[in-house]
């Protein structure tokens, strides 16, 4: 809290104990900080009550050091073919909405649309939009209709640090889960489930080097992982592997949430803090006139 106060960072509160603190923290500091008040209309994981809306708005807008700058809500299911409980979810939100209004506060930026509102309900656009995985280049969900050209714009690169040649029944990583049935070459990339590249992909991806797929072979190791570069190498050391990003015929985290059985958040948030981040601009200037 008093970092967060220092920083003038708007945080989301959800009861009463969240606002007195907050509210004598700013005004510890003696500043007035601006608040925004969250509702639970079917998520289940944090807000007031949409009955209690009203007056822990009203508490925030009497609150000697603080101001209500928004009213929020957060769907459970707005990424689903089904759009009634979504439906549901909007009419709640709006009826809190209102009855802040009622009281007379002001609700601020009104906001509730995730990823799947952004794509599927624009009545919940409201006053700002707040998209996830969209701004990552991927769909919630198989269940929404592709409206967008969504383009990915996260890859995890790595590099082949080691190239060996293997002969027919030479078992490859832990468990001799995978044998050569012919002579082959093997290359290494330094890249395991420590770094978040999921143990469930031993076996089933592959990784894109100079254009070209090559399976992932054995397991997937803590820091480490083989692919079969095939018969004929034609892979040199140290070139970069490409185990998931935007470029053509390159796995998406979206191909690999698929093999694990799971969704693509998981996949773009596994990467751990031990693998270095590099952030390009893909901004594109307009054509002139």
């Amino acid at each position: 809290m008093p970092e967060i106060t220092a920083h003038d960072i708007t945080p989301i509160l959800s009861d009463s104990d969240q606002i007195d603190s907050f509210d004598a923290e700013a005004a510890r500091q003696g500043r007035r900080l601006t608040v925004h008040l969250k509702v639970d209309t079917g998520m289940g994981r944090i807000g007031c009550k949409t009955e209690d809306a009203p007056e822990l708005a009203r508490r925030v807008a009497e609150a000697g050091s603080l101001a209500l700058g928004g009213v929020s809500t957060h769907f459970a299911a707005a990424d689903s073919g089904d759009d009634g409980y979504t439906k549901e979810q909007i009419a709640r939100f709006n009826a809190a909405v209102e009855a802040i209004r009622g009281v007379g506060v002001d609700p601020g930026i009104v906001h509730a649309a995730n990823s799947g509102g952004v794509l599927a309900h624009p009545e919940s656009w409201y006053d700002m939009v707040r998209p996830g995985i969209l701004a990552y280049g991927y769909y919630p969900s198989d269940e929404q209709e592709r409206l967008l050209d969504l383009r990915p714009v996260m890859e995890l690169v790595s590099k082949v640090v080691y190239i060996k040649e293997v002969n027919a029944g030479d078992a490859i990583s832990y468990g001799m889960t995978w044998r050569a049935t012919h002579r082959t070459n093997i290359g290494t990339i330094p890249v395991g489930y420590g770094d978040g590249y999921n143990r469930l992909l031993s076996n089933q991806a592959s990784v894109q080097i100079d254009g070209v797929n090559y399976p992932i072979v054995g397991r997937v190791c803590m820091d480490q992982l083989m692919v079969d570069l095939g018969p004929v190498c034609t892979v040199d050391r140290y070139t970069d592997a490409t185990l998931f990003g935007p470029g053509p015929g390159t796995p998406t985290a979206e191909d690999l949430a698929a093999l694990c059985g799971t969704v693509t958040y998981e996949i773009t948030c596994s990467i751990t803090k031990r693998v270095p981040r590099i952030y390009e601009s893909l901004r594109q200037t307009a054509a002139p006139d």
